[in-house]
């Protein structure tokens, strides 16, 4: 009873956590049920647990302070999955496609908010606020999706990164805004100087500090020493940052690329992982607990339609910087349904402005419930953005507004449909999709492709290739291709995800086509059969089987008994492979024989072979070897009398035993 009592009154925030992860346990489980994201469930939970809720929580200053330790370790670790040679390869999209999104935003917000009646430093006010995009959510999702590293993916976080850099000057800006007038052309030079020293410190770190200390601690075998290190490292350099006036996420962003360009970076990240996504939770129930469900429901008309019109003008300004810097129309869009809702920094930004009283108490209610519920909805359509991404580019678009919109890169193809049956359907069209077409073509076998590369598609349309762009998980793409009358339906694209979604819609729509799909990895393959795959190829395992079949045709082993063993490993799901026990074994079974086959090319006269007839110099009998055929200029001589002389220049192929192969490569002065 007494330590109850000592631990409400001197440390409430201990209660708050047993009640939020309680609650967040109960609520994420139900979520999980009814397959909605555990994101959604966190911001459920804090909206349930807030004041405006049911008022569990109490210490919300203390929850704020887990919830931004959560955010430093979300952008640790990503900083961790990248690299400073990554960054720089990204540098356009950070400088260019970012500041035009940013900057875009704010302009249009602006005039958007003075139209409403809203005065010009405030609507520039709200700009601010309406540019930034939740780093935290977005980020989470894709390293969940394993899409950090796609082209998109890439693009998204460059314009994060760029956001969480100019979240300082737009904080250096709002006291101007609210008539404070300080020097922001100097404050602004210094934040410059500040930022400049910070990547200076940086690349210094990343190329001598880091990988010697992490060498020096990993060779004490002490995983907590570790964990130390890595984690002395991640909150120094966010803690460098916020007292040169950066964020804390960038210090924790630039602290990762330090660690990724040493050796430890894999062994830090599993490291990190469970102590982020406890920290993050509270991150996700902070941002819930700021929802006021009354307001919401009073104003819910006019919010709705705000929450609206932000996603829709941000989807098109983003869509338009991205095109800016060369990517096309699909990537644009994947990455304007990455980042269309407002972020967190806005939230915090917005505190800024009721401080210097730039928003009123209702405004800011109502850009929370807009903030809330963009940032609610994110999982939904982050998760099928490049299926939207799609469906925009299959709408029937008038040609003319295609050439004026530069949609001229999503090229209009067809193929004669009422012909196609009984054919092949080649889904993707990378290196294996154009072995496969070519062998397809060789044999006279009807087919027709589907690839998302609009240029692809353009310059193999040009060429002749029966090749449509669309996605083939929407039905009217596989309808298209006459998929229901096809023999065989081939799905050679690197997108597990997707992989999975075609999958489904093919065996949905129709039984009729034998399904194979080419994937990556071997542990993919159970899934993809549950589907409906009805034979799977793992790209690793067959590399491993291609190679070990080279082998044993250089160790002479007939043919026939290459074939068998090759299939006997395909119809045990590759088990040999997967197997960690070393004594799994195979019917292939071979006696070596004592020869071997090379070629050698004579170049040195040993004045011993050369210019003789071969009967007189006895090659059997004096070297022990058997001579097979002579290549001499573009002429291969296979039936080879005694009267053939050996000359320079000339290519042999000869058999023997090992021993009296070298022998006979030392006397004709082979290297």
């Amino acid at each position: 009873m007494h330590f109850y009592s000592l631990a409400s009154v001197e440390f409430p925030l201990l209660s708050d956590i047993v009640v939020i992860f309680g609650l967040a346990t109960l609520v994420i489980l139900l979520f999980m049920r009814m397959k909605i994201p555990t994101i959604i469930g966190f911001l459920f939970t804090g909206a349930l647990a807030g004041p405006y809720g049911l008022s569990f929580v109490k210490a919300s200053t203390a929850v704020d302070v887990l919830s931004e330790i959560g955010v430093i370790l979300l952008l640790f670790v990503i900083g961790m999955e990248f690299s400073l040679k990554s960054l720089m390869a990204i540098k356009k999209a950070v400088f260019i496609g970012g500041s035009l999104q940013v900057f875009l935003t704010i302009i249009v917000t602006s005039l958007l908010a003075n139209l409403l009646g809203f005065d010009w430093n405030i609507a520039v006010f709200m700009g601010f606020l309406f540019a930034l995009s939740s780093t935290a959510i977005v980020l989470k999702l894709l390293q969940e999706a394993g899409q950090v590293n796609t082209i998109s993916g890439r693009t998204t976080l460059a314009i994060l990164i760029f956001q969480d850099v100019i979240i300082v000057p737009l904080m250096l800006f709002t006291p101007m805004l609210a008539g404070q007038s300080d020097n922001i052309a100097l404050s602004l030079l210094f934040m410059a100087l500040k930022a400049g020293l910070v990547i200076l410190i940086t690349i210094v770190s990343a190329k001598y500090l880091i990988p010697t200390l992490l060498y020096r601690v990993a060779k004490t075998k002490s995983e907590e020493l570790f964990l130390l290190s890595i984690i002395v490292t991640c909150f120094a350099v966010a803690y460098l940052t916020s007292l040169l006036g950066l964020s804390l996420g960038l210090g924790a962003f630039l602290a990762g690329l330090i660690i990724s360009e040493s050796d430890y970076s894999h062994h830090a990240t599993g490291k990190i992982l469970p102590f982020r996504e406890i920290f993050l939770s509270f991150f996700f129930v902070s941002v819930g607990m700021l929802f006021d469900i009354g307001f919401l429901f009073s104003n819910i008309l006019v919010i709705l339609s705000l929450t609206a019109l932000t996603i829709f003008v941000k989807f098109i300004l983003v869509a338009i910087s991205v095109r800016a810097i060369g990517q096309g129309f699909k990537e644009a869009f994947i990455v304007s349904f990455s980042i269309f809702q407002v972020g967190e920094f806005s939230l915090l930004l917005a505190k800024e402005g009721l401080k210097f009283e730039l928003l009123d108490a209702d405004t800011y209610q109502y850009f929370l419930a807009i903030s809330i519920l963009t940032m609610a909805i994110t999982p939904f359509v982050l998760k099928k953005r490049e299926t939207l991404a799609c469906g925009i580019l299959n709408l029937p678009i008038p040609s003319k507004l295609n050439k004026k919109y530069g949609n001229e890169n999503v090229p209009e193809i067809t193929l004669e449909k009422e012909g196609l049956k009984d054919h092949l359907v080649i889904i993707g069209y990378g290196l294996n999709g154009r072995n496969l077409a070519k062998a397809a073509k060789s044999a006279k076998i009807p087919y027709a492709i589907i690839e998302m590369n609009p240029e692809t598609v353009r310059t193999e349309s040009a060429k002749g290739e029966p090749i449509i762009f669309g996605d083939a998980s929407i039905d009217a793409i596989l309808e298209h291709v006459n998929i229901h009358k096809a023999r065989v339906a081939v799905i050679a694209i690197s997108n597990a995800d997707a992989t999975k979604r075609i999958i489904s819609n093919i065996n949905r729509i129709t039984q009729n086509p034998f399904v194979i799909v080419r994937t990556r990895y071997v542990n993919e393959m159970e899934e993809h059969f549950k589907l409906g795959a009805d034979e799977v190829i793992p790209e690793e395992f067959e590399t491993s089987i291609e190679i070990f079949t080279r082998v044993l045709t250089k160790y002479l082993v007939p043919k026939l008994d290459i074939e068998a063993f090759t299939e006997e490993v395909r119809s045990r799901n590759y088990e040999m492979f997967r197997s960690t026990s070393t004594e799994e074994e195979s019917k292939l079974k071979f006696d070596l024989p004592e020869i071997n086959f090379i070629s050698l090319k004579i170049e040195k006269d040993s004045g011993r072979f050369i210019n003789k007839a071969i009967k007189d110099v006895r090659l059997r009998e004096l070297a022990g070897i058997n001579l097979v055929a002579i290549k001499r200029d573009d002429t291969t001589i296979t039936e080879i009398n005694g009267d053939h002389k050996l000359k320079l220049g000339d290519l042999i192929y000869v058999v023997g035993k090992p021993d009296a192969l070298e022998s006979f490569r030392d006397e004709m002065g082979f290297e």
